[in-house]
């Protein structure tokens, strides 16, 4: 009898999650550099700003998570920007299984995990095709950003 209680408990559980659709809500790309009519001759300093967000949909176990890659190029001796690049990137999913206690942590770290490869070939073609090489983002860490941001609203509510 334990072991089918423990059984139960296991399916009980388990999580289930699905991609229902990703999609590009919001982008913008400056090439200033050509705007100005300059040429880039250094290597530039590249920064790279992540947000993210999530909202439950009206419709049951699922939600809208939204990562913002804010991304700008800048000539690391003057300053000066080379491109800037804004994608606001969502996604569509299906969530069950998750305890409550559970859910923002897993909403604001493992999906946009499952995004970030598709933002990232997004920002490689934009770049290449806006006559720069192409820009590979590294990995991001949601865990540590999530964190952060936890931080911030505990310091911000004191």
């Amino acid at each position: 009898m334990t072991e089918a209680a423990n059984g139960a408990d296991q399916q009980q559980t388990q999580v289930k999650m699905q991609i229902l659709g990703q999609f590009i809500r919001d982008m913008s790309f400056e090439n200033i550099l050509v705007q100005k009519g300059l040429t880039a001759s250094v290597q530039p300093d590249v920064q790279v700003q992540v947000s993210l967000d999530a909202r439950k949909r009206p419709t049951d176990h699922q939600y809208e998570v939204f990562s913002k890659f804010n991304v700008t190029s800048r000539n690391k001796e003057t300053n000066e920007v080379y491109f800037a690049l804004e994608i606001d990137y969502g996604g569509l999913f299906h969530i069950e299984g998750v305890p409550d206690q559970q859910l923002h942590p897993f909403l604001m770290i493992e999906c946009p995990r499952m995004m970030f490869p598709y933002v990232r070939r997004i920002v490689s073609d934009i770049t290449r095709d806006g006559g720069f090489p192409p820009l590979f983002l590294d990995n991001v860490d949601f865990m540590t950003i999530y964190r952060q941001e936890i931080e911030r609203r505990a310091k911000a509510q004191a």
